[in-house]
């Protein structure tokens, strides 16, 4: 049986903490903790305690499976428990990042998920993973498919969402800026079929910041998203500000994911000029940084984060 990860150095240790995919979930950072050692019992309870919260169930399974010896200690799980399922989505998410990290077979990670999926037919988790992993590795040829089956278990899913924002953003990247391009008429879409209280109300800044980073990357736009015209146009100041005053009235702090979400609206408020409004994103966000989209195009994110954050709040 593989042992627990090193411990990090210091300055590791610091990053990886403002950078936690945790983010304000104490439970999950708890039996992340226990699952590291070993320990999988708390992972378990985590994810009985979870029960069809579906946002909530995709997003700790997802950090879980982010632990180097995850996949190990799902299969201890599974010995001991031949017929728990969430071991089977773990252990498949598990298989699905060791895959994004070179460490496995896109084919045996996809074969676990589909397994997962057919133990657990109403669980939209094992779609995500299959998602992810045609997201980074596959040739988009089923992207639309595997969302459609996510949606079909849980209409607003909320990181299945953001994925395919980015990989929608990428198509036609040699184009140039178009004011008309296809991800911004799915976050529209999206953000209106959604509840009134779902977060999904937030993407079409993603989309912005998404189709951002593909336009940087091919040399449409600067390096410094903050001097990017990107952000000031008309179309753009709209969706900041609709997206803003949402968030002013939002009164359901206890999404799973909220912070991913002022991540990208703080990042768009620095980018349009309005220090004010990242001023209030920035206190509620606190040190739960977020890679996406501080990272864009080609950032140090933990650098961009802390310096935004400074200024927004008057002590750069």
């Amino acid at each position: 049986m593989p042992p627990p990860p090193p411990s990090l150095g210091r300055g590791r240790k610091r990053a990886a903490q403002v950078l936690d995919a945790a983010l304000d979930d104490a439970e999950l950072v708890g039996a992340r903790a226990a699952l590291a050692q070993g320990r999988w019992q708390a992972a378990r309870s985590l994810l009985v305690q979870t029960g069809d919260d579906w946002d909530r169930r995709g997003h700790r399974v997802t950090v879980l499976a982010l632990e180097p010896y995850s996949s190990a200690w799902a299969r201890d799980w599974l010995l001991a428990e031949p017929d728990s399922v969430d071991a089977a989505v773990l252990l498949a998410l598990s298989l699905v990042q060791q895959a994004l990290r070179g460490k496995e077979k896109p084919d045996r990670a996809r074969g676990a998920c589909r397994d997962a999926a057919a133990l657990v037919p109403a669980d939209p988790t094992p779609w995500l993973g299959l998602l992810m992993l045609e997201r980074a590795v596959g040739g988009g040829a089923e992207t639309d498919l595997l969302f459609d089956e996510v949606r079909a278990r849980y209409a607003d899913h909320h990181h299945a969402h953001h994925l395919m924002v980015a990989r929608l953003a990428e198509r036609r990247a040699d184009a140039g800026p178009d004011p008309l391009h296809e991800v911004y008429d799915f976050a529209n879409w999206a953000a209106e079929q959604a509840p009134a209280d779902s977060p999904l109300a937030i993407l079409p800044v993603v989309a912005h910041a998404e189709r951002y980073r593909v336009l940087a990357a091919a040399g449409f736009e600067p390096a410094d998203p903050a001097a990017s015209r990107h952000w000031s146009g008309r179309r753009a100041r709209q969706v900041m500000k609709a997206a803003f005053d949402w968030w002013l009235e939002w009164e359901h702090e206890g999404h799973p994911r909220r912070l991913v979400d002022l991540n990208f609206l703080a990042h768009a408020k620095v980018c349009e000029g309005r220090g004010a409004e990242a001023a209030a994103l920035f206190h509620r966000i606190g040190e739960h940084a977020t890679a996406a989209p501080w990272s864009y195009p080609d950032r140090d994110p933990l650098s961009a984060f802390r310096a935004a954050r400074a200024a927004a709040l008057g002590t750069a």
